[in-house]
């Protein structure tokens, strides 16, 4: 059983700031599919570039193109969004989940565009294409005991692109 604040507290923002990868889901409220009645979700995982606190509950992150652009279209439709970061340490099970609602904003145009550029590393090898903006209603902390110890290695290289599952 998870537990929820209204809030970032101080634990989840130290598992977020840490955290080299996050996962991104939203769905768009107008589409109706499905036995529930909701549209198909889009989940994406997000490596590359950091999850940002702008306070205790809103935060950002720089989305690169080169896929869909999901997000962005259930963000302009009002749609929920979820992100989750997952401990992978050994010594630090934890799994957090930020609900809420988001705003896309082209990257030429943010305010945010010079922050959420910090921690990025090298010059982006895919086009920055806009920052993601999430007004958070409520976050829960669950364990993570299910989820494996695993070791980061590093960001994808440009080399690594071309090779895919078939």
């Amino acid at each position: 059983m998870g537990t929820p604040t209204n809030e970032i507290t101080q634990e989840q923002a130290a598992l977020i700031r840490n955290a080299p990868l996050f996962f991104v889901s939203s769905v768009d409220p107008s589409l109706k599919q499905g036995p529930d009645g909701i549209g198909p979700v889009n989940l994406s995982p997000k490596g590359g570039t950091p999850l940002h606190i702008l306070g205790p509950n809103r935060v950002a992150y720089l989305d690169y193109g080169g896929s869909g652009n999901e997000t962005a279209r259930h963000a302009e439709k009002h749609g929920p969004i979820t992100l989750m970061v997952c401990s992978f340490e050994e010594d630090n099970a934890a799994i957090v989940k930020l609900y809420g609602h988001a705003r896309a904003v082209p990257f030429e145009k943010s305010e945010l565009a010079d922050l959420v550029r910090q921690g990025v590393g090298d010059e982006p090898s895919v086009r920055e294409r806009q920052v993601i903006e999430v007004d958070i209603d409520r976050t829960v902390t669950s364990c993570g005991y299910t989820i494996p110890v695993m070791n980061y290695v590093r960001e994808r290289k440009k080399e690594d692109w071309g090779r895919r599952y078939k």
